[in-house]
């Protein structure tokens, strides 16, 4: 790969990252000023508003809710189901056209060819992502033997985004231990893709580099007070304050 396209790659991941995940996020951070759209545990509200703020107000509630919505689930459920799009914008060059599989490259340390489904991080995939993925292979396999061409279990793998191999699920290494695909994570799935060993970290700094474009807190505390607002904060902060 030149150093041309590893800059494509990174500049398109930019990209991606502005048009599908922050825009995603905003999205779903506007709709929580809507009690509706929490499944409130009054057990736990008024503990974490006061773990949090030191007392049970309709502001310190709201922000109890909000917090874990907008800096985890939320976000982290966008990257997961924004991986195709990553697949077909960010490593379009890469696209295959075999049915179950992502991307199609040269391996750059062992020079093998890799067919590859895309994970986005090391604990994303369940029981039956298993063996969905070990299906695809596996008729991966048989039509290569139909059409005379030699892909064995090695050419076989799971890239995934980000992570460390300590980091990998079960359901990962079952991939590997039980099926015996190879699972390459992080910096050593980019490094087989693009032949760069730091390549990882240049791409974590390009989307670092759209990050600091995403100051959200204005319309963030916005969304909080319109929380705070609603009827249901508003009684059950009165309960708790009686």
């Amino acid at each position: 790969m030149t150093e041309h396209e590893k800059c494509e790659i990174l500049q398109k991941a930019k990209i991606w990252f502005k048009d599908s995940i922050i825009e995603n996020h905003i999205k779903n951070t506007l709709k929580l000023s809507n009690i509706k759209e929490f499944n409130v545990n009054p057990f736990l509200v008024a503990y974490l508003s006061n773990f949090l703020e030191g007392n049970h107000d309709p502001i310190s509630i709201a922000k109890a809710l909000i917090y874990p919505r907008v800096l985890g689930t939320s976000i982290n459920t966008s990257f997961g189901t924004n991986i195709q799009k990553f697949t077909a914008t960010v490593l379009s060059s890469f696209g295959s056209t075999t049915s179950g599989i992502d991307i199609e490259f040269t391996d750059m340390i062992d020079g093998e060819k890799k067919y590859c489904q895309l994970k986005s991080g090391p604990d994303t995939i369940n029981k039956d992502d298993v063996e969905t993925i070990a299906k695809h292979f596996k008729d991966v396999i048989h039509l290569s033997r139909t059409n005379g061409v030699k892909i064995g279990f090695d050419n076989l793998i799971v890239g995934v985004i980000y992570g460390e191999m300590a980091d990998l699920s079960a359901h990962y290494k079952r991939i590997t231990h039980q099926y015996y695909h190879p699972v390459f994570i992080g910096s050593d799935f980019w490094h087989r893709l693009t032949g760069d060993p730091d390549f990882y970290i240049d791409l974590i700094k390009a989307i670092a580099e759209v990050a600091t474009e995403a100051d959200f807190k204005h319309e963030l505390d916005h969304v909080i007070e319109e929380l705070a607002q609603s009827k249901y904060v508003q009684t059950l902060s009165q309960n708790l304050n009686s």
